[in-house]
């Protein structure tokens, strides 16, 4: 079974690319605050904790549909947010993020969630791979969404105050981010 450490390192490395939204996030935040970022942390964290353990769940029976096609849905999704993202920067007025009014608005929780699980598809098929492992699930998933949680919370207060400096260049630099990881994610699975 793995430990702690190795469950902490799986974790780190799951919550990369929900680093890369959240200082997406942050950027288009720039008056953000320690609990916003949290909101934030925790709705990553959430997704990143619960699609192991439908990985898990579901692993036996899906195993082949999983590996098939959770490359494609993470880069189509992410692929979408990001050149959101870099639409909604590029139709800006050139102001920077924070004069603009749409920056101090709440973040949309549906737009949220959709990029935690567009960053999360992944975190299934570790599931898959940890029922075939003597894993406590739960702790897993714990561990795997708290470290999440942690990694994006700090990824929004990054994005806040790079995005004061950077204006529209870091919002769009963020869906850049995002275009490439899941650009990235479809090469690996393809070239594996």
């Amino acid at each position: 079974m793995p430990g702690i450490l190795t469950l902490g390192a799986l974790g780190a490395s799951l919550s990369v690319d929900a680093f890369a939204a959240a200082l997406g996030k942050g950027a288009q935040q720039p008056k953000a605050r320690w609990g916003d970022a949290l909101r934030i942390g925790l709705v990553f964290g959430f997704f990143e904790a619960v699609t192991p353990a439908l990985g898990w769940l579901l692993g036996y029976l899906v195993n082949d549909w999983i590996a098939d096609w959770d490359h494609w849905a993470s880069f189509v999704l992410l692929l979408g947010i990001g050149g959101h993202m870099i639409v909604q920067a590029l139709k800006g007025d050139g102001t920077p993020p924070a004069a603009s009014t749409a920056a101090l608005e709440q973040p949309s929780y549906l737009k949220l969630s959709l990029t935690a699980i567009a960053t999360s598809i992944d975190a299934a098929a570790v599931g898959v791979t940890l029922a075939l492992m003597d894993v406590n699930i739960w702790i897993a998933c714990l561990i795997i969404g708290g470290t999440t949680s942690f990694v994006a919370t700090g990824g929004v207060m990054l994005g806040k105050r790079v995005g004061a400096y950077l204006g529209n260049y870091a919002a769009i630099a963020g869906g850049v981010v995002l275009v490439v990881v899941g650009s990235t994610i479809l090469y690996q699975h393809l070239s594996a």
